[in-house]
């Protein structure tokens, strides 16, 4: 798909047709997320694929915005195995684990696959429900699976601020 037409027409997606994806899908979407660069390419991300009646009712009780989704993905991160930046300690692994994150809802829309971006979930709920070590910070939920015939972008999909009133060139 043309990289252009990929970006316009991709939107969150919050209605589901109720079928898991196809392994031969989810690996594609994996394979593409696991390309994306991280900090000194230390790879700290972890995701964790839910496709299984059990594992999305597991989801299902750490989230209210889990849209019936039939599949999703948990994007987390390793802070042991982060960089970190000298000046300030800020680690970069929450960063890669957000371009991971990307990475896969670009991929998933090539592949005809809806997404909507979570980041209301319970941390800890998850990290128990699915036994994520304490080294381990889930980051962001990527629910997914084909869209439902009724599917469609909210209004505020179309609505965009002006361009500059967020790039600066030279100084803010």
């Amino acid at each position: 798909m043309d990289f252009e037409k990929l970006i316009t027409e991709r939107y969150s997606v919050r209605s589901f047709k109720q079928e898991h994806l196809p392994k031969e899908v989810t690996d594609k979407i994996i394979a593409a997320a696991h390309k994306a660069p991280t900090g000194c390419n230390f790879q700290p991300q972890r995701i964790l694929v839910l496709n299984t009646d059990e594992s999305i009712e597991k989801l299902k009780g750490c989230t209210k915005c889990h849209f019936n989704a039939p599949t999703a993905m948990l994007v987390c991160h390793n802070k042991d195995e982060s960089w970190k930046r000298v000046y300030d300690g800020a680690l970069s692994s929450p960063v890669d684990a957000t371009i991971v994150a990307t990475y896969i809802m670009l991929a998933a829309q090539n592949e005809g696959v809806g997404t909507c971006w979570v980041m209301h979930f319970n941390p800890k709920a998850m990290c128990e429900a699915f036994n994520i070590p304490e080294n381990i910070e889930p980051t962001a939920l990527i629910v997914m699976g084909y869209p439902a015939d009724d599917a469609k972008p909210l209004d505020l999909h179309y609505k965009f601020r002006d361009i500059n009133e967020t790039v600066f060139y030279d100084e803010f």
